[in-house]
């Protein structure tokens, strides 16, 4: 089993800046990684897909955040992280991780998701 954590959102005043950080603990290793995903889910509106990180280390990201919001990986493949910068009211929601793999054992896909963490944008 695989659990992801995230932190990092919070309170921020529109222009500002947030970094989500995303851990992955458990059998990782079994886990042939497809692709890193943030989501997020604003009130009353229907969860979307806000960036990517593919294995191959292509960056995909949603018009309403290009330019703006940065993924990453760390060099150990454990952590994902989401650099938010200029910051809009918009961009308020709970922002959710998302491990997209296959097993390496059984080639099942194997789909993880962590508990969401809350950012609001706000004066």
């Amino acid at each position: 089993q695989v659990r992801l954590v995230e932190s990092g959102g919070g309170l921020v005043q529109p222009g500002g800046s947030l970094r989500l950080s995303c851990e992955a603990s458990g059998t990782i290793r079994s886990i042939r990684v497809n692709a890193w995903n943030w989501y997020r889910q604003a009130p009353g509106k229907q969860l979307e897909l806000v960036a990517s990180l593919t294995s191959g280390s292509s960056e995909d990201y949603a018009d309403s955040v290009k330019g703006r919001f940065t993924i990453s990986g760390d060099k150990s493949g454990n952590t994902v992280y989401l650099q938010m910068n200029s910051l809009k009211p918009e961009d308020t929601g709970v922002y959710y991780c998302n491990l997209d793999g296959d097993s390496m054992t059984s080639a099942q896909a194997q789909d993880y998701w962590g508990q969401g963490t809350q950012v609001t944008v706000s004066s």
